[in-house]
């Protein structure tokens, strides 16, 4: 045997007990599963031949994998052992995945850059994109390989993902795995291309190599892969290959196929099972064996029984640790060093100080990137808040990005994996909603469904709220929705110093901030205070008393504490003392402050710019009836929007939003209560 052919055969033989090994661990959890001892599967029987080409491609523990739920063969390819593929099909406590935080098949590893998968079908590409950006912007070259079935690609994120990386030319490798069925729907209800040809559909995509190949026939695969890899790594563009792979298994555990695939289609499905045309391609090359592959089959069984039997023996995850790694809890935060020195400089807006925080920041912290809508300048944003970045720092830190909010999110969660520290803008809060799932499911969770071995701290600035005739969409008040999201701290300040404070300190976290601005206030004299020094940071979960008073407690942030201000003032002239307490970030929510205030007055009202319905408002009111009932003379009162949308002119907003006046009203009859 010459030594080109021997060489050849072991690379073949290595790729066959891959596939092998992968199609054997498939196998045995479903027996696990019809034991009790495992609850779910998606098998990836039928892919092994493309998932081993591509995995045996990429540069083991330096390229980046996103993988989707059946690529286990890739994970193996990489490096990931058998024992730690069963830790994780059984959820277990040193699963390196997630410590049994997620179901099976929910990929990841930090060792191997294996970011942890979620179960939202698509919001991997965006992030695979951001991974790209971020190594391209600190002037690393590695390859991203991001994967998904066929039925994903139906996503917006797809497309904006595949846009987005056409677009900057990154070194993404987007394989597709066409296996003809998304769950129980059939590629051609899913695609619009010709042929529903996932290729074919993104045709119009410039810099993007498009392969549509035959997925079960693996030395084909690899010439693919080489081929994909070298394009990408070269700087060419993005590639997108759709590998025509066959599904010999049910979608999943709880799915069976026998209910909406008809039987001829499985039948023509087997005559192309990956591991059989290899092994057969082998026997006709002289290269293998019936009998070899036989005891290759027979060995793997028994190493993928052992591993089952000793990932069974290993130890459950403790309940207690189940509320754990929700935030960081390395103590960084409590290394930073707060309110230094009392805000003493100029005068300044809370706009302008918003900006001058960032330039702080990214002088101090050179692996800050700002990007968003228009943000760049001559632009700087709608509001101007990042006039002069782009200008001092350059177009590689400061970039606009395109009018797509998961973009910008998916894209800044990516970044942030990496190490980088995204803050990203999204031009109005009316208009996150497309961004909402990378925000939820993605940012909030990467740390707690990684078990901490992952973190995605991207800083996500919006403006919000109304008091400028912006109608029913660019008045929304957004924070209602997010306090309900654990994993997401909320900043919401209503000063110019309070806003340079905490963003420079959420700037510095490492966990996601949704940094919330009201744009009424923006260039508000009323708003406005010295400005703070570059060192000066406020922690987050320390509420501000701005106004001492012994009658009544009012509890809110944002436009309203001035509302409140001016209603308080006035009551003042009529003998009623009444205490404002800024609670400044939504979460971390100080209530210490809050109930100590009570103590001292008696009476309390929650007032904010949410609609009354599930508002903010309501959970601190909830808090306080469990926490300080007795110490309450009197209900306690919520003063908010009413529930309908913001109408656009002066009369018909005004009556909506909770007014100085209409607080003073109701304020009163509180007391008099």
């Amino acid at each position: 045997m010459s030594e080109a052919v021997k060489k050849s055969k072991e690379t073949l033989l290595e790729a066959l007990k891959l596939m092998t090994l992968s199609r054997a661990i498939d196998e045995k959890v479903s027996v696990l599963i019809r034991q009790g001892k495992a609850s779910f599967l998606i098998a990836g029987a039928g892919h092994e031949a493309t998932q081993v080409a591509f995995g045996k491609r990429l540069k083991s523990k330096f390229d980046w994998a996103y993988p989707y739920y059946r690529d286990q063969a890739v994970l193996l390819s990489l490096g990931v052992t058998p024992q730690d593929i069963m830790l994780e099909m059984l959820g277990k406590a040193d699963d390196p995945a997630n410590g049994g935080r997620q179901m099976g098949n929910h990929w990841g590893h930090k060792d191997f850059n294996i970011p942890s998968q979620s179960s939202p079908t698509g919001t991997q590409f965006l992030q695979a994109v951001g991974t790209a950006l971020a190594y391209r912007k600190e002037g690393e070259n590695r390859v991203v390989y991001v994967s998904a079935g066929d039925g994903t690609t139906s996503q917006g994120e797809f497309h904006e993902a595949v846009n987005w990386a056409s677009r900057a030319k990154l070194p993404v490798i987007f394989v597709i795995q066409n296996n003809g069925w998304a769950i129980s729907v059939p590629v051609e209800d899913q695609t619009a291309g010709k042929n529903a040809s996932i290729t074919e559909m993104m045709k119009g995509y410039e810099n993007l190599l498009r392969i549509s190949t035959d997925g079960t026939d693996y030395e084909n695969m690899v010439k693919v892969a080489d081929k994909a890899y070298e394009y990408a790594l070269a700087g060419k563009g993005p590639v997108l290959v759709e590998a025509k792979v066959v599904r010999l298994f049910s979608h999943s555990s709880s799915d069976d196929q026998s209910k909406y695939r008809p039987k001829d289609s499985l039948e023509e499905d087997l005559k192309k099972d990956p591991i059989e045309l290899l092994k057969k391609k082998m026997i006709s090359k002289k290269l293998l064996t019936e009998e070899e592959f036989a005891e290759i089959k027979n060995s793997i069984k028994k190493e993928v029984d052992e591993v089952a039997d000793w990932a069974l023996a290993q130890p459950d995850p403790v309940p207690e640790t189940a509320v754990k790694y929700v935030y960081d809890e390395s103590g960084l935060k409590d290394t930073f060093e707060y309110e230094k020195s009392i805000p003493s400089g100029n005068k300044i807006v809370m706009v302008d100080a918003i900006n001058h925080a960032m330039h702080e920041e990214m002088e101090r912290n050179e692996k800050i990137y700002v990007f968003g809508e228009d943000i760049a300048d001559g632009k700087g944003g709608v509001f101007t808040a990042t006039k002069g970045l782009s200008t001092k720092f350059g177009k590689e830190r400061v970039f606009n990005s395109p009018l797509a909010e998961a973009s910008i999110e998916g894209v800044a969660t990516g970044m942030a994996l990496t190490g980088v520290k995204p803050c990203v803008e999204i031009q109005f809060g009316d208009y996150i909603w497309p961004a909402f799932m990378q925000l939820r499911d993605e940012q909030a969770t990467y740390r707690y469904r990684s078990n901490n071995a992952w973190a995605s701290p991207v800083v996500t600035r919006v403006p919000v709220g109304g008091f400028i005739g912006g109608g029913l969409y660019h008045s929304q008040t957004i924070e209602g929705f997010f306090a309900h999201l654990p994993g997401i701290y909320i900043a919401y300040p209503s000063n110019a110093a309070d806003a340079k404070g905490l963003l420079k300190t959420a700037l510095r976290l490492d966990d996601p901030v949704l940094f919330l601005e009201h744009k009424a206030l923006y260039r508000q004299t009323y708003a406005s205070s010295p400005e703070p020094d570059s060192d000066y940071l406020l922690p987050f979960g320390k509420a501000n008393v701005i106004r001492e008073g012994s009658d009544l407690t009012v509890v809110t942030w944002g436009a309203m504490v001035h509302e409140a201000n001016f209603a308080a003032k006035k009551l003042e002239k009529e003998g009623v003392s009444v205490e404002i307490i800024d609670i400044r970030t939504i979460n971390p929510l100080d209530e210490e402050t809050i109930y100590n205030s009570i103590k001292k007055t008696g009476k309390v009202s929650v007032i904010h710019e949410d609609t009354l319905t599930s508002g903010f408002g309501a959970e601190i009111s909830a808090r306080i009836s469990s926490n300080a009932f007795e110490l309450l003379d009197g209900p306690i009162q919520r003063i908010a929007a009413r529930d309908a949308f913001i109408p656009y002119h002066p009369n018909l907003e005004r009556y909506i939003l909770p007014t100085r006046d209409r607080i003073y009203t109701e304020l009163k009859e509180l007391i008099a209560y």
